[in-house]
């Protein structure tokens, strides 16, 4: 057994925990005494915002966690994504933390794998922004040689196949 987990949460405020939607009426604090997976309200991304190719790979991730009943359809997805974004990036730091995110997702770390992919959001933007043949504003301890080329965002029902 872990170290006990507390969680605060305000009232109507969501928790997704082990495929359930939970929604406090009043400002309440959870401690989970066992494991359990979890997701914030503030950490889930609706399939309307998935659209670049990591937040697409990110919503992937959460179904995996949010929807456990569809998770092999959503890990396939997550696959997928995470090879074609390997495949089109050249930028080290995308390129390193998304299959680092894809060894976390194998290992069953997905709030680890979905924490270090929100952290990729900055350089990809970057990546988006700069012109094709220019350098990106991203700090110099980042080199970019290709930009990403966003994709259609999933829908629920595409993460559920």
């Amino acid at each position: 057994m872990s170290r006990p987990l507390r969680l605060s949460l305000r009232a109507g405020e969501r928790v997704y925990m082990n495929g359930a939607v939970l929604r406090v009426d009043r400002k309440v604090s959870l401690e989970l005494l066992n494991d359990a997976s979890f997701l914030l309200e503030t950490h889930v991304l609706q399939a309307e915002a998935a659209t670049t190719p990591l937040r697409q790979l990110y919503f992937a991730a959460q179904t995996i966690l949010i929807e456990p009943a569809n998770a092999e359809r959503a890990r396939d997805l997550f696959r997928t994504l995470r090879d074609g974004i390997l495949a089109a990036v050249a930028d080290p730091a995308i390129r390193d933390g998304v299959a680092e995110a894809g060894q976390l997702v194998e290992a069953g770390r997905l709030i680890e794998a979905l924490k270090l992919i929100r952290g990729l959001y900055r350089t990809e933007a970057a990546l988006l922004a700069a012109p094709a043949g220019e350098a990106a504003p991203i700090p110099a301890s980042e080199s970019r040689t290709s930009p990403i080329q966003p994709a259609p965002a999933p829908s629920h029902e595409e993460a559920r196949r």
